[in-house]
């Protein structure tokens, strides 16, 4: 399943550039009603715009510097999973540290059932976010502001990937997700002896907090 060349055929897409990403992804995962399913690399802190603000300011969250123009956009994942949209998080490294932090902020996030799902695996390192199943992002940018385009126009990453809502496509790489989420690859996998396991250090703090 992992290794293929897919036959050609006409698919509908949208090319995504710089802050397209922002636009583009982050809209999307805002208006998400069933499930969001994110695969990435790196994965760090990365801080949104609310009704009050536009990407490429300023960001700060220190009272009286712009406190509450930008938000974690974790809290946007704790509503998502309020309304009971399915969360799926896969990568590679582990979390930046001020991501960690935030996280422990959202205990909806860490609850074992309806929470934000987590798995690592060091090998991973296609970057796709998948909403309610039905639109897909395929592209270079990891989970972090400057992949996604949050950041200014001089500090973002150089970033390009498609959108599209194909469903044969989506069908696709979801089944390739999939595959590496259940652990599918594990047993032939080489580098199992390197392997951490799925998020082992959030795991532990997940349990000394409760």
């Amino acid at each position: 399943m992992l290794d293929l060349v897919a036959p050609a055929r006409a698919v509908p897409l949208e090319l995504v550039s710089g802050r397209g990403h922002y636009d583009r992804v982050i809209g999307a995962i805002r208006e998400a009603h069933t499930s969001v399913w994110i695969a990435t690399a790196n994965v760090k802190e990365l801080l949104i715009e609310d009704a009050r603000a536009r990407p490429g300011r300023r960001r700060s969250m220190r009272p009286g510097r712009g406190s509450g123009s930008y938000v974690s956009v974790l809290a946007i994942l704790e509503e998502l999973a309020g309304r009971g949209v399915e969360l799926r998080l896969l990568h590679a490294e582990l979390p930046s540290r001020p991501f960690r932090a935030e996280l422990a902020r959202h205990p909806r996030l860490l609850a074992a059932v309806g929470g934000l799902a987590l798995r690592r695996c060091p090998r991973v390192h296609l970057k796709t976010v998948i909403v309610d199943g039905g639109l897909m992002y395929l592209g270079s940018a990891n989970w972090t502001g400057a992949g996604l385009g949050a950041k200014g126009s001089g500090r973002r990453n150089f970033e390009l990937g498609i959108v599209t809502d194909d469903g044969l496509l989506l069908d696709q790489v979801q089944a390739i997700y999939e595959q590496i989420w259940s652990g599918g690859e594990c047993a032939a996998c080489k580098l199992r002896v390197e392997c951490p396991g799925p998020l082992v250090q959030l795991g532990a703090k997940r349990r000394r907090t409760k």
